[in-house]
């Protein structure tokens, strides 16, 4: 298997589309190995350019589903390979995604070569087994909540404003001199901020529950109470203290996901990432920042301009 730094250098060896001949040469040689369907879901999150570009480039989003459209088209098979590396993003997107995928496809494989973090979680928790390698993660499902405030936009753990709401309760209950002190904390957040703060938090449990359910653990008589105990724990937040925080493949398979592990196959783990250092690769020449493609080269592709002011623009192709 070629390291990265040697795809680097064959891709800048060549002019043109370089990149984009050898990735998707990797995608085909992957559908080739498999017979699946490949579908590649990738951001360039973890990249030296990422602090220049806002994060919602490499966010999961509603937008996304036109990707999927364009690689889907054309695909005949029933089974799929899904590549997963995303931070995560939006959970209402990945609901529809993962509606979308399911439509069609029988049995979903996640492959995650490095990271699927959050929402990208929850999609692979819509797969019927999960593919890790020792250095792969998934990560906390815990939703995360944006407001305005004078200083600009505030990102926080839905279960971090519960429990200071939850604090309030107690110290006013046992000093009343605390009230202003709340009162004024409390008023910056928009008005029934905390209701949806709850729902939003048991919505993303109930959701990978149902998928956890429906899908991995479809076959099994103690399918409903797996579910149920992956998915509280994937989103208890007090339990993992970071949002962002690494769940390797041991801790997955010591919690019951169904976990493959992509050491055990040499040439399929090869190819799977010959196929992610070439993506990686893509993302360090040129201005792309996000791309759905499948293992025809047909997809979406998100790129946005460093110099100045970042203008996000899509490309297909196929």
């Amino acid at each position: 298997m070629p390291a990265r730094n040697e795809i680097q250098e064959a891709i800048l060896r060549r002019k043109g589309t370089a990149q984009d001949d050898v990735r998707r040469d990797y995608l085909k040689k992957l559908t080739e190995l498999t017979g699946r369907d490949t579908i590649l879901y990738a951001s360039a999150f973890a990249s030296p350019k990422s602090p220049q570009i806002p994060g919602i480039a490499f966010s999961i989003t509603s937008d996304d589903i036109q990707g999927f459209m364009s690689a889907m088209h054309g695909l005949k098979g029933d089974k799929l390979d899904l590549i997963l590396h995303s931070p995560g993003g939006s959970m209402e997107a990945a609901d529809q995604i993962v509606q979308y995928l399911r439509r069609k496809y029988n049995h979903i494989r996640a492959i995650i070569p490095q990271n699927a973090m959050s929402a990208a979680t929850m999609i692979s928790c819509a797969c019927d087994s999960i593919v890790m390698g020792k250095h792969s993660a998934l990560g906390p499902i815990d939703p995360q909540v944006s407001f305005p405030t004078a200083t600009g936009i505030f990102t926080s753990p839905a279960q971090a404003i519960l429990d200071e709401f939850d604090q309030a309760k107690l110290e006013i209950k046992n000093d009343q001199s605390t009230i202003p002190l709340w009162a004024s904390k409390i008023q910056a957040y928009p008005h029934g901020f905390l209701q949806m703060c709850q729902t939003t938090l048991k919505l993303s449990k109930e959701k990978v529950e149902e998928w956890l359910k429906q899908y991995m653990f479809k076959d099994e008589g103690n399918a409903k109470q797996t579910a149920k105990n992956i998915a509280q724990w994937l989103g208890d937040a007090k339990e993992h203290k970071t949002h962002g925080r690494p769940i390797g493949i041991e801790q997955a398979i010591s919690k019951g996901l169904k976990i493959e592990k992509l050491e055990d196959d040499q040439d399929f783990q090869e190819v799977v990432l010959s196929v992610f250092h070439a993506t990686v690769v893509t993302f360090q020449v040129t201005e792309c920042v996000k791309m759905v493609e499948n293992q025809n080269g047909r997809g979406v592709y998100s790129q946005i301009q460093i110099q100045g002011i970042p203008v996000p623009t899509q490309g297909a192709a196929g």
